[in-house]
């Protein structure tokens, strides 16, 4: 076997990821902490090697919040018995505050962008410490709003409203399309396999294509317009793992119309963000065997 050929295809490496702050302060002492870690500014995330890197991790962010502004809990707590709201996906607990709702992507990305917010898979619930009250005082609308729509009572009006009607037939046969794990793209300009491509459907990784072409009310249907006059194949792809999109570095510029129209473009970095965090929920979910949380 060619020994090049050997190396162009590493293993994945074992070990764990985090985000971190922009601040200098914080990226110094992780980098201290961690010598082996690979750190990329654009990429606002770094990969630590081993085994154990998760606990280490874990148990250093532990510790950094612990350095934080001692009374920054006690502030919080001031502040919320000075100004406080009820709400029944929210509690008051002696350490700090917590949050359960029913699953809803818009409270996902509410609650994670509060600093020091924590998901604890094993009550099935988020804790937020008191001293982010602030921020999630300012979220909370937002949160209790995207909570109220995804009751279950919620979510069967509003399918009983729209039962039997063409968007629910449009919906499901959109769902299945999606399903396919295909995706349309220009027959005489394809997406690069085995990298990071951004698309309609988000981040994924193009593995191949037979050269079947694409039905147009398919693809308009349950993609994007295909331009007058184009022809498209369908080309197969795979999500991405953790490690490829750590190690994917974004466009400088968000996709221009005509990379829109053409279907995919290099990711940008926020894109990248979304789909490491989609990344993180499968690892979890594999290493959950038969767990379902509300965390994801």
């Amino acid at each position: 076997m060619d020994e090049d050929a050997t190396d162009s295809a590493p293993a994945p490496r074992v070990g764990a990821t985090t985000e971190l702050p922009h601040d200098r302060v914080t990226v110094a002492r992780f980098r201290e902490a961690f010598p082996r870690a690979r750190w990329s500014d654009r990429l606002n995330a770094s990969f630590v090697p081993g085994r154990t890197a998760q606990k280490r991790i874990s148990r250093w962010l532990a510790e950094m919040e612990a350095e934080a502004d001692a009374f920054a809990d006690e502030k919080g707590r001031d502040a919320f018995a000075f100004d406080p709201f009820e709400s029944r996906y929210l509690k008051s607990a002696p350490a700090s505050f917590e949050i359960r709702t029913p699953y809803s992507r818009t409270v996902v990305n509410e609650i994670r962008e509060i600093p020091y917010a924590r998901g604890d898979a094993d009550r099935r619930l988020w804790t937020v410490p008191y001293q982010s009250f602030d921020e999630l005082r300012r979220r909370w609308p937002a949160i209790e709003a995207a909570a109220a729509r995804s009751e279950p009572e919620a979510r069967k009006a509003r399918r009983e409203a729209i039962r039997g009607t063409k968007e629910v037939e449009a919906l499901k046969a959109r769902a299945r399309e999606r399903r396919c794990k295909r995706y349309p793209v220009p027959a005489v300009d394809r997406p690069p396999l085995g990298c990071a491509i951004g698309t309609h459907v988000g981040v994924v990784f193009f593995i191949g294509t037979d050269g079947e072409l694409v039905d147009p009310a398919t693809m308009s249907a349950c993609y994007f317009p295909m331009k007058e006059g184009g022809e498209y194949v369908w080309a197969s792809w795979r999500p991405g793992v953790l490690e490829e999109l750590v190690t994917t570095w974004p466009a400088r510029t968000p996709p221009g119309e005509e990379e829109l129209d053409r279907g995919w473009w290099i990711p940008t970095l926020e894109e990248l963000r979304n789909a490491r965090r989609d990344a993180k929920s499968r690892r979890r979910a594999r290493q959950r065997p038969g767990r379902r949380g509300v965390i994801r």
